[in-house]
């Protein structure tokens, strides 16, 4: 129940400012189609794998809707804000533990990301573009699990990078870091299977390819929900690490200001 009330108050506080969100939503539209653009110039005289055109059209469009899903969440979940106001102290003492509160918060922030940015933008794409659309139901199932497992693992990164601020005092650094880290080993940019064997390696053995590689290649079809095990193993750890952290955070407070 709290869940529901926490994910409602946030998405409610967000519908306030739906106007001014759809300048970023057609931002976000003429970016996916720069990109678009660059990689249908690249296939005029190179080869995209199993991709082919087509396919490397679908796999940049859904990339770019499912940034609003899994990559563009409050920076830090709104913790290193907390701490720089001494917040984080009231924070602590609610009877609630504060890694589910925020996340809570969070989801809302995302089911309103969903409706008024994801599906909007992919409406778009619809109709503008060769886009690829699943023919089978339990593919678009499969692509909703990736996407909600893609986004939890986000909210976990996004926790440890606000808890930082406990001792850092600024934390926003890290979640810019952590952007540039997804955007090239997510498969956002390229399909991690065209990085350098190198790079490669070090993106396979990371959480960045269940962010954005593994739901897109599920969409079009060309895997199975067999990686979403990895998904689910990421989210189990990263969860402890979270649980781990904010029990540390109790005992780690210091109100900045006063």
């Amino acid at each position: 129940m709290l869940f529901l009330v926490l994910a409602r108050k946030t998405y409610l506080r967000n519908l306030q400012y739906r106007g001014a969100h759809m300048v970023h939503n057609i931002a976000s539209a003429l970016f996916g189609f720069i990109y678009i653009s660059i990689w249908t110039g690249i296939g005029v005289s190179q080869s995209l794998g199993a991709y082919g055109m087509s396919g490397m059209i679908s796999y940049v469009a859904f990339n770019q809707v499912s940034l609003w899903v899994a990559a563009f969440l409050n920076n830090g979940l709104g913790l290193e804000q907390s701490v720089r106001t001494g917040q984080i102290a009231i924070e602590l003492m609610r009877p609630v533990h504060l890694f589910y509160q925020l996340m809570c918060k969070e989801w809302g922030q995302i089911a309103y990301q969903f409706v008024y940015k994801f599906l909007p933008i992919y409406t778009l794409y619809l109709f503008v573009l060769p886009l690829h659309v699943p023919s089978s139901l339990l593919t678009f199932i499969w692509t909703a699990v990736a996407l909600m497992l893609a986004a939890y693992i986000s909210i976990c990164i996004n926790f440890l990078i606000g808890a930082l601020a406990l001792w850092t005092t600024e934390s926003r650094w890290l979640y810019w870091v952590n952007y540039a880290f997804s955007m090239l080993l997510s498969g956002f940019l390229i399909p991690i299977e065209w990085l350098p064997g190198w790079l490669e390696l070090i993106s396979r053995a990371s959480f960045y390819p269940f962010l954005h590689y593994v739901p897109t290649r599920i969409y079009l079809g060309m895997d199975g929900p067999g990686p979403l095990l990895g998904s689910l193993g990421w989210g189990a750890g990263l969860t402890g690490i979270c649980l781990m952290i904010a029990r540390t955070m109790r005992r780690k407070v210091e109100v900045q200001g006063g």
